[in-house]
């Protein structure tokens, strides 16, 4: 055996014991991206790390990438946090980990994108460069505990952090809007090339992912053709199972503007009213398509007025949903139909014409005294949207009442939330509201005031006037309240007292709204 100096065994022995306290702070980041950019922590804080799996299928590619560059950011902002503080092994702990992600990050858009930009490739290598960088700084404040020595490398650490943001950043407006037009390209053509129902229904389901994600990625599906695709699947026979979450799926990239000129470019309306009107199709297709025809008539949409197919097919397309609603087999259809009917009402008046040839008020009626159909404010609120809508026709009272609709109407008056859900209060808001306006309108014959006086509707009228808590303090229920009151008391001036007259009635309506939302609850 060889004897070896004793200075040599001194430094092999301080080697050794140095790598073993590295190995603690240090992981190699090849192997680090192995094992799914899960970093080794002295410290027990593994709540506050962020891991991110990477098995992911393709289609969730830009989830991936977006949950990715969150991280990243948020990683950044936690080392300058942890650098304020001096916590100098959390601080090489953490930039070791945002190594990780951004090589895993570039690694995964280029796997999938596969023929980046120049100028892309030289910010991920700045971007890598400046992170390997970042570490080695990192890691010799490890090496020291002289105060000034540390004192001097955080001034070069916080700028060596401010410019791997800045390239991140760059990396990010570089990459996002490539990844985000890539997939859709890539779904639709699976889309479009496919024969396979199960590639098929696989890539369609990944686009209604996608469009959940935002109006901007609507309109990036609409560029790429989603619109025209999808219509092309919804006429073909072999894909009729596919239709629903089809027509799901353009119910959604058709909420943007793009989205509806796509539509009437490919004759879409025509589709619609085909599969409304073809009695072959399933009941969960007829509700998907008029999901569709209720989100391109929305009255929140500044963009319908190009729709001039839609005027066209109106009268069947109005006829289908009526139908619809006559026989919906559950509360989600007849929400639908309704919803479509309601934002008709509101796209163009000829269609209210169309509803009481139809006997529309009668079936509407109808459902709601079918608890199982019309089982929510929600519903509520489309039905009565409808019947307001339709009230400035005169033959609509004599409808109303043979349907037993002041009696709808009433009871309307009482809409409460059973839950608290804001969504729900709103709805509730919407039906007192609107049944409000519908008696206000309906009042002008003389056979529907006298109905709604015999039914209480006074007393109620004025409970939510002068009660805030009755109208969860809505400012348009008050209003809508008040004409209805004014117009039920010239039709019938001895159902009020003579406060009630003299507060709510006499003055001009103005007045008499400011009277109502200063009053205190305790002067009910």
């Amino acid at each position: 055996s060889l004897s070896l100096p004793s200075s040599m065994h001194l430094i092999q022995v301080d080697s050794v014991q140095r790598w073993m306290e590295d190995l603690k702070l240090m992981t190699d980041c090849e192997c680090m991206c192995i094992l799914q950019s899960k970093p080794i922590s002295i410290e027990k804080d593994e709540q506050n790390e962020l891991i991110l799996s990477s098995q992911y299928s393709t289609c969730d590619n830009l989830q991936l990438l977006l949950k990715r560059a969150w991280i990243i950011s948020t990683e950044l902002t936690r080392i300058a946090q942890k650098l304020e503080k001096n916590r100098w092994q959390r601080v090489h702990s953490v930039t070791v980990r945002v190594n990780c992600h951004v090589r895993s990050m570039i690694n995964e858009y280029n796997t999938f994108t596969r023929n980046s930009s120049e100028e892309m490739h030289q910010f991920e290598k700045l971007l890598i460069d400046k992170c390997s960088e970042f570490t080695a700084f990192t890691e010799r404040c490890l090496q020291t505990e002289d105060e000034e020595i540390l004192k001097s490398m955080k001034s070069c650490i916080n700028e060596t952090l401010t410019t791997v943001a800045q390239y991140f950043g760059h990396v990010i407006n570089l990459t996002a809007p490539s990844i985000l037009s890539c997939i859709p390209q890539n779904l639709l053509s699976q889309i479009e090339l496919s024969g396979s129902l199960f590639v098929t229904e696989s890539a369609i389901s990944s686009l209604f992912s996608l469009a959940q994600e935002g109006a901007h990625l609507c309109r990036i599906i609409a560029k790429e053709g989603g619109v025209a695709a999808l219509f092309k699947i919804c006429r073909q026979d072999c894909f009729r199972c596919l239709y629903p979450q089809t027509l799901r799926t353009l119910a959604s990239i058709c909420s943007v503007e793009e989205g509806m000129h796509q539509l009437e470019k490919v004759d879409g309306i025509l589709c619609l009213a085909d599969i409304l009107t073809d009695n072959s199709h399933s009941e969960a297709t007829h509700a998907e398509a008029a999901a569709v025809i209720a989100q391109i008539t929305s009255p929140h949409l500044t963009f319908t007025q190009h729709l001039s197919s839609f005027l066209e097919n109106m009268e069947e397309i109005v006829t289908a949903l009526v139908k619809l609603c006559q026989e919906a087999s559950s509360g989600e259809v007849f929400l639908l139909a309704s919803a479509a009917l309601a934002n008709i009402t509101f796209f163009d008046t000829m269609a209210c014409e169309i509803l009481l040839q139809l006997n529309a008020t009668k079936i509407l009626l109808a459902a709601c005294s079918d608890k199982r159909i019309v089982d929510t404010p929600y519903s509520r609120d489309q039905v009565v949207t409808i019947l307001a809508n339709m009230s400035v026709l005169d033959q609509c009272a004599s409808e109303i009442i043979q349907g037993n609709g002041v009696q709808l109407l009433m009871e309307m008056l009482f809409e409460k939330s059973s839950s608290g859900n804001s969504a729900e209060v709103a709805a509730c808001e919407r039906v007192q509201q609107k049944s409000a306006v519908t008696l206000a309108r309906l009042s002008r014959d003389p056979e529907v005031a006298d109905a709604a006086v015999k039914l209480s509707c006074i007393p109620r009228l004025i409970k939510l006037c002068r009660s805030p808590t009755e109208r969860n303090n809505s400012d348009s229920v008050l209003v809508a309240c008040l004409a209805a009151l004014r117009r039920l008391a010239v039709m019938s001036p001895d159902g009020l007292e003579d406060a009630d007259f003299q507060q709510l009635v006499k003055p001009r309506l103005v007045d008499s709204f400011l009277l109502c939302t200063n009053m205190e609850e305790s002067f009910v």
